[in-house]
């Protein structure tokens, strides 16, 4: 039995990358997983290898979002994990980014933040609780090229250091993960456009992102993975508020 049987941990972006990750690694500690996502296909998929429940919900959708978290609590009870990890991403000039484009990456990144832990804390005021805001190392510094997204995480960030704060004696404990460029779909889509924008191909832009890594590579799923789980552990009860950066080296 792992550390997470009988747990009920619900994940946000939860069909690919980092959440499909953290379902994998909490269903094999023993969790009940729900996942929460756009796309019913990705999510069918980790749901059957997880043993968990595909919910398709667009988090920037108040209602929606509060549906899913009751259609959650319906299948498994009430939450004791909570992954809020779904986010978009984007690059370019700061003058060519458009309002629409900033609105999208704050509503999906951060507006969806704030409802998703007002719909979690219900359950989470407890000893062992544990919420995990997927944010970026983009939130402790500039990102040129990227301000909306910067601007998100930065948010994400705070949001996670207040909340630590305002219920650290609940028992609950609030931190928040902070990557940088790890090998997944976003990053596909990130050497994508720059590969459109440079002439280089996809496989150079990957390498290039891969550089601006500490130790030269991108981060894995696993890595990340790995992360949030250590936050979930019973020991962990002493990390709070937290800002945990998956970089290579990066920020040192």
């Amino acid at each position: 039995m792992g550390f997470a049987t009988g747990k009920h941990a619900l994940i946000t972006g939860g069909g690919t990358g980092i959440g499909a990750g953290a379902a994998r690694a909490l269903a094999a500690a023993g969790a009940k997983v729900s996942l929460l996502g756009r796309r019913r296909e990705p999510l069918a998929a980790v749901a059957a290898e997880t043993g968990g429940r595909a919910i398709v919900c667009d988090v920037t959708d108040p209602e929606a979002q509060a549906r899913a978290f009751a259609e959650a609590r319906e299948t498994f009870g009430p939450l004791d994990i909570v992954i809020l990890n779904a986010g978009i991403g984007d690059s370019r000039p700061f003058l060519r980014t458009s309002r629409d484009s900033w609105n999208a990456i704050i509503a999906t990144n951060l507006t969806a933040l704030f409802d998703g832990a007002q719909l979690a804390l219900p359950d989470l005021q407890a000893e062992g609780k544990r919420l995990i805001i997927v944010a970026s190392v983009a939130g402790l510094k500039g990102g040129a090229m990227a301000a909306p997204y910067a601007a998100s995480k930065h948010g994400a960030v705070g949001l996670a250091r207040s909340l630590a704060l305002e219920f650290a004696r609940t028992g609950l404990t609030v931190n928040a993960i902070c990557p940088s460029f790890v090998d997944t779909p976003m990053v596909d889509d990130s050497a994508a456009r720059i590969a459109g924008a440079t002439g280089k191909s996809v496989e150079e832009a990957r390498k290039l992102l891969a550089k601006a890594n500490g130790n030269g590579r991108l981060i894995t799923v696993d890595e990340v993975a790995h992360a949030i789980v250590q936050l979930c552990l019973p020991g962990a009860s002493g990390v709070n508020g937290a800002c945990v950066t998956i970089d290579g080296g990066t920020s040192a």
